[in-house]
């Protein structure tokens, strides 16, 4: 199961042009749990530009095609990486580095 999560994480920041999807995977890595918006304010200050929306489309494909996000659901939804995939998704991410 680990090496399809691999291959799907590799994939996803082979297509990544700007760097906007590797940050993401950053941000997601400090081990908080997330809102969309709060996540919108921590790229933008990076100088990333990007819709509200467009953060939102990227943490549902995230979820839901690579599956190593966990939804925290209340008011506002939170996000954050599973633990499991921590180490995975550090290591493919400085290999891109």
């Amino acid at each position: 199961m680990n090496g399809e999560v691999e291959t799907r994480v590799r994939k996803y920041l082979e297509r990544d042009k700007n760097g906007l999807r590797k940050e993401l995977l950053k941000v997601l890595l400090e081990g908080k749990k997330f809102t969309t918006s709060e996540i919108h304010k921590m790229l933008a200050e990076k100088g990333y530009s990007i819709s509200p929306r467009g953060v939102s489309a990227m943490v549902g494909l995230i979820s839901a095609r690579l599956g190593i996000l966990k939804t925290e659901l209340g008011e506002k939804n939170r996000y954050y990486l599973k633990n499991e995939y921590a180490d995975l998704v550090r290591q493919i991410i400085e290999e891109f580095e």
